[in-house]
């Protein structure tokens, strides 16, 4: 079997989680680094990688990696790799990247360079002289790190935290690869009982519930790689079908509560998109009246932060409520995510456990309660 080697970019403070996620998928020499982890596998794996990863924000398929410090370096370096076993005589190729550190700091410059060095290597190698560039997109990437060149072809096409089901969202809505993190740390998946009760557009409580049922949260969707000729349609096909044959029938049930009844609609609609509609329920109130009833349950929060929808005083002010209706009591536990560095002196007692993760760019702490 031949291993090709794969890069999967992800939040930052959640390498770990996706790390581990790729070793039970069978993904082999996992390497997590700041903000991806490296891995390696077949054909089989970078379909399944697609389908199944809860965490990744994208498959890329690492074409190779090099020394640039100069734009020789980079042209000859570029046209050694083989695009020509991806890349088809018709197939569009647009290329972006970055570059940090590096003596090659012009990036409109290196995407020049390397376009015209995998036109160059394509026309030998397809022997024609014109690249129309009309059939399927393949997404070149290069990142260029204190002169170090790395060269990747992106697989997904829509970033993955894209499952398909919120085409429309509530205000300031948590990305679904945070909170299926969250769901992970929280382990919120083996729970009978998920409650938000201020649920906005229902991201954590959809994803704790595909991730309680195993369904894989690209089971719904598509991805660019799936069109290009270098890779069967069987191979699709038989790792959808895989991943469908994971899916478990748990006691499970999902409830959201928040006091915009429109909001609540959207919760509908996306649990339904996502195939989860008979888990989730919804009820229109303020998280005041809230109440952890029955022997135990999950409560997973993203309340508003004050930066963004609230002004400040009023998110310190949704906590200190919180503080007061999240009680403790056996067999409940708490998880609310902010960035809000006085959270647990407003909640009204600190954290049982705190983990640093990244909304977007805004640093938060993932506060927990659990005794």
């Amino acid at each position: 079997m031949e291993l090709l080697q794969f890069c999967a970019p992800c939040l930052f403070g959640i390498e770990g989680i996706l790390g581990d996620e790729l070793r039970r998928l069978g993904a082999q020499d996992v390497r997590p680094e700041n903000g991806r982890v490296l891995f390696a596998g077949d054909m089989q794996m970078l379909a399944r990688a697609n389908i199944c990863s809860r965490y990744a924000e994208r498959i890329q398929l690492v074409m190779g990696r090099f020394a640039a410090r100069s734009f020789e370096e980079l042209f000859e370096g570029v046209r050694a790799l083989p695009w020509e076993r991806w890349i088809g005589r018709a197939d569009a190729f647009p290329v972006k990247g970055w570059s940090l550190n590096s003596q090659l700091h012009s990036v409109p410059d290196c995407q020049s360079i390397t376009k015209k060095a995998i036109v160059e290597r394509l026309r030998d190698a397809h022997d024609t002289r014109f690249l129309n560039e009309t059939g399927s997109k393949c997404q070149v990437q290069f990142t260029i790190l204190k002169d170090e060149a790395t060269m990747l072809l992106d697989t997904s096409g829509a970033g993955l935290h894209k499952r398909g089901y919120r085409a429309v969202s509530g205000g300031a809505p948590i990305k679904e690869t945070l909170a299926a993190a969250i769901v992970d740390v929280t382990r919120a998946r083996r729970a009978r009982l998920v409650c938000d009760p201020c649920c906005g557009s229902g991201t954590l409580l959809i994803e704790a519930a595909l991730a309680a049922l195993g369904i894989p949260p690209g089971i719904r969707r598509g991805f660019s790689a799936m069109h290009w000729d270098s890779i069967p349609e069987s191979v699709w096909k038989e790792e959808r079908e895989r991943a469908r044959d994971c899916q478990r029938d748990v006691t499970f049930a999902a409830k959201g509560s928040d006091i915009d009844p429109e909001v609540l609609r959207l919760v509908s609609e996306n649990a339904d998109k996502a195939g989860v509609g008979d888990r989730v329920s919804t009820l229109q109130a303020d998280i005041r009246a809230f109440k952890p009833e029955g022997d135990s349950g999950t409560v997973l929060c993203n309340p508003p932060y004050g930066e963004r929808l609230l002004d400040v005083r009023a998110a310190e002010e949704l906590y200190r409520v919180m503080g007061k209706v999240f009680v403790q009591k056996e067999g409940w536990s708490y998880a609310i995510i902010s960035p809000h560095e006085n959270f647990e002196e407003l909640f009204g007692r600190p954290a049982d456990k705190r983990r640093k993760l990244y909304n977007g760019m805004l640093k938060c702490q993932l506060y927990m309660y659990y005794k």
